[in-house]
């Protein structure tokens, strides 16, 4: 076992984490740090540092990343339309590389060997963090308990906190029902009673969101506006990122819109089936979809369809911080530049409806698409086109 020193903790003060806290101390005898990252989800922050105080920690960092969260991970991934799998628009994994970059900063800071996580070792989580960690500092130590320790179940832990003094939410004790992430872009959900994926999830897994069915009977019309592929403004009034996307999301929830049911291929192997709700983000995919339908490039909107889904793989499975995803990033803001406009909406019982869009960059032509005479193009000229398009398979043997 190597001498560790000072370990900095990305600690949530959940059961996990909690548990994780007070392990580190005991087995590697090593001083910890609790770093907390406050990305917009609903977290009493105040009661976070009352638990690592009571658990000894002296330097306890909680961090307010909302706005950078937004600006510099989310918007820059969603100029992409990444869907993981055809569906996962990736809330999870695009917090992951911030939370490890803040991490290694908070560690250079205090003067910590070693960092560790909450991860368990069936999961995606561990990777992504543990690729940012090498990423910013090459030769850290890492610890991941639930690769170390033998407290193999939830029952485990709670034992262990109960021995330990360790105060824990009533509702985590015994065998909780499933596990929750959450950050302002979504929230997910798996386990327990989510793992057979022919039972229906129960509504009390769905915390952002009403079900379709019961959202208003009435439809609500938004704009959105665009600006170098990011959205800017919401109804005419210009927000922050994190704003609106905050905004969004209590719209696309009134609505029930957001919510996906998936059985995911995990990068370590294994199907993991998810739910997943992400209100904001399903409108502002859409949306920019929408904008892109006029200011881009027929050929250039095509590679971008191309490129999406490796995209979110690489995003998926952790490799923010790689060259070839920053190559990728590279290409996609480039296309972006003409890309800003209005997008009109309808939100309705689940649905995003697109209903108009507009844009002083568009390449869209009435006088051309027409049904009615023009002056532009000649239908005769279609002739030679197909004809020459069909040259392979007229020759065919």
């Amino acid at each position: 076992m190597d001498k560790i020193n000072k370990v900095v903790l990305a600690y949530s003060g959940g059961l996990d984490t909690s548990v994780i806290l007070r392990w580190l101390k005991e087995t590697y005898s090593c001083e910890v740090v609790t770093f907390t990252a406050n990305l917009g989800q609903d977290e009493d922050y105040d009661l976070v540092k009352k638990k690592a105080t009571q658990q000894g920690v002296k330097e306890i960092f909680i961090e307010d990343l909302k706005e950078e969260f937004v600006r510099d991970y989310v918007f820059p991934m969603f100029r992409a339309n990444p869907l993981y799998e055809g569906y996962y628009l990736l809330g999870t994994s695009i917090a992951r590389p911030l939370i490890a970059r803040k991490q290694i900063e908070i560690a250079n800071k205090v003067g910590a060997d070693t960092v560790s996580h909450g991860a368990t070792g069936k999961g995606n989580d561990q990777i992504r963090f543990e690729l940012g960690y090498y990423y910013h500092k090459p030769d850290i130590k890492i610890i991941s308990p639930w690769r170390e320790w033998d407290l193999t179940s939830r029952t485990s832990l709670v034992e262990y906190a109960d021995q330990h003094g360790i105060e824990i939410a009533k509702d985590k004790r015994g065998e909780q029902p499933f596990s929750i992430d959450e950050n302002i872009l979504h929230s997910s959900a798996e386990g327990k009673v989510l793992e057979d994926p022919w039972e229906e999830a129960p509504d009390y897994v769905y915390t952002r969101s009403v079900s379709p069915e019961n959202a208003p009977d009435t439809p609500e019309e938004i704009t959105i506006e665009f600006k170098q592929g990011d959205a800017c403004a919401l109804n005419g009034q210009s927000m922050t990122p994190f704003e609106l996307l905050k905004a969004l999301n209590e719209m696309g929830g009134k609505h029930g819109i957001g919510r996906v049911d998936l059985v995911e291929n995990r990068y370590v192997g294994m199907k993991s089936r998810g739910i997943y709700e992400t209100p904001g983000g399903t409108i502002l995919y859409h949306a920019h979809r929408a904008i892109e339908s006029i200011t881009l490039d027929k050929e250039a909107a095509h590679m971008k369809d191309e490129l999406s889904p490796k995209y979110a793989e690489l995003v998926y499975n952790g490799y923010w911080f790689s060259p070839e995803r920053e190559m990728m990033q590279s290409m996609i803001d480039k296309s972006q530049a003409k890309v800003e406009g209005k997008v009109r909406l309808k939100l309705y019982k689940g649905n995003t409806m697109i209903t108009g869009r507009e844009s002083s960059m568009s390449l869209y032509n009435p006088n051309l698409a027409t049904f009615e005479s023009d002056n532009i193009y000649s239908q005769k000229d279609a002739e030679g086109f197909i004809k020459l398009s069909a040259l392979r398979l007229r020759e065919k043997k």
